[in-house]
């Protein structure tokens, strides 16, 4: 016998904002998965009541509601936002903070947007205000340029000119380093050089500098570049994985470490901190980057027998032996030495 499951009917909205309300109605987690499953379809009054009833909820829940009110937001959510915020200083509600709370109060509050990137974001509203001073510490070299330039503001080439380089030492003496560090556009093909110029970073900050007009530190930069992928090209690390078996990825990987040797090798002294590693050691060749030495074969041992009585002894215990004497036509009762 076949059994058809019976397709629900919808329930209605207002129930199920009901139900989930309500936490002891049973119905809260399948009302919660079909509210959010419906969400983008409703009325905006039902959007409305669905998100400040999330935003009462725990913070799971609360955490979905930030993502809702960034694209919906409304003005009536701002003194709960506003509580939720100052008690709890959650990042996703931080993010809704940022983009839509009067600059006045990101102004009054702006040390306390501690995350990762939120100062940028705070930056990005407030600098609009060409007499708002920028924090050039809270912020990444890159994230600074971005702001710059996204605010309309400029740079002297005086001050652009260390930006690529430090960069380029900072990626060099850090631990952690990978494809996904590499510019997108870089040619990773076999025979290709990967070059300081091709890191993501160091990519970004060229493109904002350009952006700003800083043409000479671009120039400059390039031929920098130039003479550091020259240096790689001719470099016996470079031949050496050129001639290894790798695979493509622990090629890639071979080539930023060659990469990040010779341009930190490179850098003006200027650059280069007392607490640097030893770059040698750091981002010295892994052993695949050259063939490893081929050991000799050792030739097995064979007992020498003393007398033909004992090589006797030795056939009859060992068949094979005897066929070894037979095709070699061994007198094995001459007197003498034995012919091995």
């Amino acid at each position: 016998m076949v059994y058809f499951k019976t397709k629900k009917r919808n329930t209605p909205i207002a129930t199920l904002i009901k139900n989930y309300v309500n936490k002891k109605s049973g119905k809260v987690s399948d009302s919660r998965d079909e509210i959010q499953l419906r969400f983008d379809y409703l009325d905006w009054k039902d959007q409305k009541k669905i998100i400040l009833a999330f935003l009462e909820s725990g913070k799971t829940d609360r955490q979905w509601a930030y993502s809702k009110v960034l694209d919906y937001w409304d003005k009536s959510f701002e003194p709960k936002i506003k509580e939720l915020w100052e008690q709890l200083y959650e990042d996703k509600c931080a993010w809704v903070v940022i983009r839509h709370f009067p600059l006045e109060y990101l102004s009054q509050n702006i040390d306390m947007f501690t995350g990762d990137r939120d100062y940028y974001f705070v930056c990005l509203r407030l600098a609009e205000d060409k007499d708002f001073v920028i924090d050039k510490d809270r912020l990444s070299l890159t994230d600074y340029l971005a702001v710059l330039y996204h605010t309309d503001r400029s740079i002297t080439d005086e001050e652009a000119m260390d930006i690529p380089y430090i960069i380029v030492h900072k990626l060099c003496v850090e631990c952690v380093f990978g494809y996904g560090e590499l510019d997108r556009f870089a040619n990773t093909r076999r025979g290709n050089v990967i070059s300081p110029g091709n890191f993501h970073k160091v990519s970004l900050a060229n493109y904002y500098l350009k952006k700003l007009n800083c043409t000479q530190v671009i120039l400059q930069f390039e031929e920098w570049n130039k003479k550091v992928q020259e240096a790689i090209f001719a470099s016996p690390e470079f031949k050496a994985i050129s001639n290894a078996d790798l695979d493509d990825y622990d090629y890639i990987e071979g080539r930023i470490r060659i990469a990040r040797k010779y341009a930190y090798l490179a850098l003006d002294d200027k650059y280069k901190k007392p607490s640097d590693p030893d770059i040698e050691k750091v981002l010295r060749p892994k052993e695949w980057f050259g063939e490893a030495p081929k050991q000799k074969r050792k030739k097995p041992e064979v007992p020498e027998p003393s007398d033909p009585a004992e090589l006797n002894e030795m056939i009859a215990s060992n068949p094979n032996l005897e066929r070894l004497v037979g095709d070699f036509a061994l007198d094995i009762n001459a007197e003498g030495d034995l012919p091995f």
